[in-house]
């Protein structure tokens, strides 16, 4: 691990790191109270898959239910009530034992916070921020999505419960949490939460206040159309908008940008990622997906969220970009261990290790020829990779010697190693 800042002074890490999403969204019924105990088992496995990081999902309890159109859920940790760490994952013993394992494995824990919104009415939190004191958003004269005087982003939900991370006391009470997180349960970085619904500056003074040395990650996933006509972002494009919200953070960002290409876009379209970015200080902080706890399907219990999920037939070809392309890529739980995508996955990881690829390196595309096909300068190798394309041979596009390190689905996923 190289810890640190890139030259921007944005919070990557070197830009070495590969994430695994330790948690899909049906654990807490698929294992309840057990999954600290299954990642602490895991702990020595994950790490000789070649994850340096995990993202953990959120710590504080959360006893909430909700049913909706048929679908139903509750207790995965984005209705928190207080910072109680004994909820439906295990216990706070648990997850000290589980996030120690980690640790010792040389696997950095990311912790999942949620500073947006809370349960507000539930009856036993420890929290206590009664009304009419600025602590909950919609106390304030709130005429909409926008700055007013009490919050500076998007209501989640009707945003009831909504918190103002504006006001002192709450701004202070995360400060002091992922402080806590950081020195008592091995905390090496965070994954912020529907950062839409609060100030980029708020996360980087979180940050410099209690973790400056940590890791981060933003989930800023809001389209150009979802913001109102007379904001820049409406008409801006998808990399403009998390460049921004990366520039003012401090912190890597979700690449919604390449998920948005995935989606919509044809496998040659997947050049337009932020992790395709010509600058390599873009490059460095998109932290490249191919499906989370809330986009793609999870085993269990109505199969999970799967509000954009990828279809199965590009799985393998997504994995192929992300794992050899510049970017932080995080590896979705399901796919590497539920699905049977594991063996495959290993491969691109040891592929991006031995070419040294690394979240700002080099990427060049390649006209000419059907899908997607680019070369991408790791330290030590240089990668030539072809997605659903007819090139023939790495000749055609790169000089020198190569092998072939990947052949898989037909040949629709090909990379070729210097």
């Amino acid at each position: 691990d190289q810890a640190g800042k890139s030259p921007a002074g944005v919070r990557y890490h070197g830009g070495d790191e590969i994430i695994l999403q330790g948690f899909h969204w049906n654990v807490v019924r698929e294992a309840p109270n057990d999954w600290y105990n299954i990642l602490r088992q895991q702990a020595s496995t994950i790490a000789a898959d070649g994850f340096s990081a995990i993202w953990m999902p959120v710590p504080w309890r959360d006893f909430s239910s909700w049913s909706d159109g048929g679908k139903s859920g509750g207790g995965e940790g984005y209705f928190w009530h207080d910072f109680n760490k004994n909820g439906r994952y295990g216990s706070d013993a648990q997850l000290r034992q589980a996030a120690g394992a980690l640790g010792g494995a040389g696997v950095k824990v990311l912790y999942d916070v949620v500073p947006n919104h809370m349960n507000r009415g539930y009856p036993d939190k420890e929290i206590n921020l009664p009304a009419g004191q600025g602590f909950w958003r919609n106390d304030c004269a709130d005429p909409g999505n926008y700055p007013n005087d009490c919050d500076d982003g998007d209501r989640f939900i009707g945003g009831e419960s909504d918190l103002n991370t504006g006001h002192p006391q709450i701004y202070g009470m995360f400060r002091d949490e992922l402080a806590n997180l950081r020195s008592g349960y091995g905390a090496g970085g965070f994954r912020f939460d529907f950062v839409r619904g609060y100030a980029p500056e708020r996360v980087d003074s979180w940050m410099s206040d209690s973790a400056d040395s940590s890791f981060c990650v933003g989930e800023l996933w809001k389209g150009p159309s979802e913001y109102p006509s007379w904001d820049w972002r409406n008409t801006a494009s998808w990399q403009q908008i998390i460049k921004d919200w990366s520039d003012r953070a401090k912190c890597p960002v979700f690449d919604f940008a390449l998920k948005e290409r995935m989606q919509n876009g044809s496998v040659a379209d997947w050049k337009h990622g932020l992790n395709g970015n010509p600058d390599p200080r873009w490059r460095e902080v998109a932290v490249t997906f191919v499906d989370n706890h809330d986009t793609g399907y999870s085993p269990g219990q109505n199969g999970g969220q799967h509000h954009w999920a990828l279809q199965d037939g590009l799985i393998r070809q997504a994995y192929a970009y992300i794992l050899t392309s510049p970017g932080t890529p995080v590896v979705y739980w399901s796919h590497m261990y539920d699905w049977g995508y594991g063996d495959f996955i290993r491969q691109l990881i040891q592929v991006r290790r031995t070419a040294g690829v690394r979240a700002d390196s080099a990427i060049s595309f390649h006209s000419g020829y059907s899908g997607l096909v680019a070369t991408v300068s790791g330290s030590q190798q240089t990668l030539v990779v072809a997605l659903n394309s007819d090139l023939a041979n790495p000749g055609q596009v790169a000089s020198g010697s190569f092998s072939e390190a990947v052949n898989a689905s037909n040949g629709q996923v090909r990379v070729w190693r210097s």
